[in-house]
């Protein structure tokens, strides 16, 4: 038996043992399923209660105290926001599930081709075989798509989930007191309008960094520099961006890759590092994009951060996405001495920027 039946004898029984644990993970998470099915169930006949419980209410708003007021919408806020979050959390699962069946059915499909392998181990990529690292891939995209939609999650549910509560709760104290107390409506419809204003930034800004238009239409440099205009504002220190080289359009998804990667980079800073100042530089050459983000905040132990999965930090997720792409990632940092990020990913030749 030569090394190559060695190395593919070992990639089976790897992927075996891989096939039987996504096998457990979805019996458990099929439990997990139910389960959260049940509490979703339960959790919105607790809100469609409150909701009973308000609407009895309204008819006496004019000789309730505030307070109780208040008090009842707070209960309705806070069973809607469990309601959404345990959605959220159950809309996850079933993701989660979606991904391990088709992982599963990969595997299933690898493992059926034991019988002849001779595909496999010609080393040809043009064939039916499919090469050892291919499931470790899959799990990464997994895992960072799954993050993702964790923190867009927890973002509705904090900002703009939340503030829409309050606005019900303000439209129905305005309405009750239209005839009653005029200026008392009145104020309370000014403070409505300041609250919407302010949430419509938070919501502008939100879909800004979820996806932002001019991307698409203009490319990542215009995009990038906006960006760091925007975020310098907000974070009322320097922060700069320096474009060196060709100025072009690039393929879809190296363009998304590196403003994700600059936004990442840059909040990462601002929200972890203290830096008085961020530096940001785009180099563009014929073959390779790079960029370096260097600030001179708090610093950080790289192998601990990288280490990281929870998504605090998010550079394991935004580590695998270049090295994916086939570009490189390198991080330079220590506590007290601030930090330098630097990717770089290979770039086809595309046309200057008109």
């Amino acid at each position: 038996m030569n090394s190559e039946d060695l190395s593919l004898d070992a990639f089976l029984e790897q992927t075996r043992k891989e096939y039987a644990q996504t096998e457990q993970e979805l019996k458990e998470i099929d439990t997990l399923i139910k389960q959260s099915n049940a509490e979703v169930e339960r959790l919105a006949q607790r809100s469609a209660q409150v909701t009973n419980y308000i609407r009895q209410m309204q008819p006496n708003f004019d000789t309730l105290p505030r307070s109780d007021i208040k008090e009842g919408y707070e209960a309705l806020q806070n069973a809607q926001q469990r309601l959404f979050t345990m959605r959220g959390h159950l809309e996850k699962l079933q993701s989660d599930q979606r991904n391990l069946e088709r992982l599963h059915e990969y595997q299933r499909q690898v493992l059926a081709l034991s019988g002849g392998l001779g595909a496999i181990s010609s080393g040809d990529d043009s064939g039916s075989g499919v090469p050892a690292g291919a499931t470790s891939d899959v799990v990464r995209i997994i895992q960072a798509q799954e993050t993702e939609r964790q923190s867009l999650v927890r973002r509705l549910h904090d900002g703009p989930a939340s503030s829409l509560s309050n606005f019900i709760l303000q439209a129905e104290i305005c309405q009750r007191f239209f005839d009653s107390d005029p200026e008392r409506a009145r104020n309370e419809i000014n403070e409505l309008k300041g609250g919407a204003a302010a949430t419509f930034n938070v919501v502008k800004d939100f879909i800004f960094e979820l996806r932002p238009m001019m991307l698409d239409d203009l490319g990542v440099v215009p995009t990038l520099r906006r960006y760091v205009e925007a975020t310098q504002e907000k974070a009322n220190f320097p922060i700069s961006l320096n474009v060196t080289g060709m100025e072009r359009r690039m393929e879809g998804h190296i363009e998304v890759t590196l403003f994700r990667g600059v936004q990442e980079l840059v909040n990462n800073a601002r929200n972890h590092g203290r830096p008085s100042q961020i530096q940001v530089r785009l180099d563009l050459d014929d073959n390779e994009a790079k960029v370096v983000v260097e600030d001179n905040g708090s610093g950080f132990n790289s192998d601990e951060v990288l280490r990281d999965k929870s998504g605090s930090f998010g550079l394991s997720t935004l580590r695998d996405r270049i090295k994916m792409l086939g570009g490189k990632f390198d991080i330079e940092s220590s506590l007290g001495q601030g930090s330098r990020l630097e990717f770089s990913l290979p770039v086809g030749t595309t046309s200057d920027i008109l």
